[in-house]
């Protein structure tokens, strides 16, 4: 900053007053400007929290721009080289403690505010959001340490050097931990399946997701039996979702039916059950398809689309049901293995 601006009489102790008062000039239009111009953007939006954020932000600035006036005032009045480092950089530390803790309280706000639409978008639980929040406030107060440490220009290399070294020991032992840490932040980046999901395993288990934390992700069978896979594992396995990319699921009900019946009846029958049914939609509509001659009967296979994974054994179940009573009623029937034993006697034919 060209201080020579302000050199307007031959008092320096009166040019240093005006270069301070003209910092406070300055902070109180950005202030209003911040306060009245900028709020009134805020509350046009959906949220709430940004009007608080506008509340606690707007005091820092302020503060801000008159500590950064008051330091310049301080140079331009050259006082002993002593003097002037603990001067400016009390000022300067003044600025970094009002800062954190406007973002400190920042932080608070901005996660309750946004505390479901993270939920909603990661498929965190609830219960991670406040880590989250303790992690990003831990981050702020180590990083306005070193900020601290610079500013009295404190050597903070050997500092950094302990830190490396007590994280590369930290990460050896908990390399595991560390792994599912980032399996969960892939799992969160590339969103293979959300809370809700129905997925099925590598090993074959199926269920629905019910959380996705950022060690493991927890999945409840059909037996209501809760499973919890590290993530380290999930981001390394192949996961089928079933509920992806439409929460809707096909289901196939292989039927047989004695040759010699009427092959359109069958189809027609087939199409009515399923419609009928309340866990069948109706777009995409249901297909019939007559797969083969088998051995025993005509094979016919139903395909239709159930509103949820979660109800294929249930839609299964009433379409079977359905199927075999309409069919008995139509005289349809439905074959069986059957074979005939023929006993004679030796010598004769």
């Amino acid at each position: 900053m060209d201080l020579s601006l302000f050199e307007l009489t031959a008092s320096r102790y009166f040019n240093a007053a005006v270069l301070l008062i003209a910092s406070v000039v300055v902070a109180k239009l950005v202030d209003f400007f911040f306060t009245r111009v900028f709020s009134k953007l805020v509350r046009r939006t959906r949220f709430t929290f940004d009007d608080r954020l506008v509340e606690i932000l707007h005091r820092p600035i302020f503060v801000s721009i008159v500590l950064f006036g008051a330091a310049h005032a301080v140079r331009y009045l050259q006082p002993p080289d002593l003097v002037e480092f603990y001067t400016v950089n009390l000022l300067k530390s003044t600025a970094v403690i009002i800062w954190v803790v406007a973002l400190y309280r920042s932080i608070s706000i901005i996660f309750t505010g946004l505390a479901v639409r993270i939920v909603d978008v990661t498929g965190l639980g609830k219960e991670l959001v406040p880590l989250l929040e303790n992690i990003a406030k831990a981050v702020l107060l180590a990083g306005a340490v070193m900020v601290l440490l610079s500013v009295w220009e404190k050597d903070i290399t050997p500092i950094l050097a302990s830190a490396g070294i007590a994280g590369f020991a930290v990460a050896f032992a908990a390399k595991d931990t560390i792994a599912n840490f980032f399996g969960g932040v892939s799992i969160f980046m590339d969103k293979p399946f959300k809370i809700g999901d129905y997925i099925i395993l590598d090993s074959g288990e199926r269920g629905e997701v019910v959380e996705i934390g950022l060690r493991s992700t927890k999945i409840k069978t059909r037996d209501d039996v809760l499973i919890s896979i590290p993530n380290s594992i999930i981001a390394s396995s192949k996961i089928i979702n079933e509920s992806a990319p439409q929460p809707r699921f096909r289901v196939r009900v292989p039927i047989s039916v004695a040759y010699g019946s009427n092959i359109e009846r069958v189809e027609e029958l087939l199409k009515e059950i399923a419609l009928k049914n309340e866990y069948v939609v109706e777009k995409p509509s249901p297909r019939v398809r007559f797969r083969r001659f088998g051995d025993s009967g005509l094979e016919f296979e139903l395909l239709c689309w159930v509103i949820e994974p979660r109800y294929k054994g249930r839609a299964v179940h009433y379409l079977n049901s359905e199927i075999y009573r309409r069919f008995a009623e139509e005289g349809i029937e439905i074959p069986y293995p059957k074979m005939d034993v023929y006993l004679y006697r030796q010598g004769q034919e």
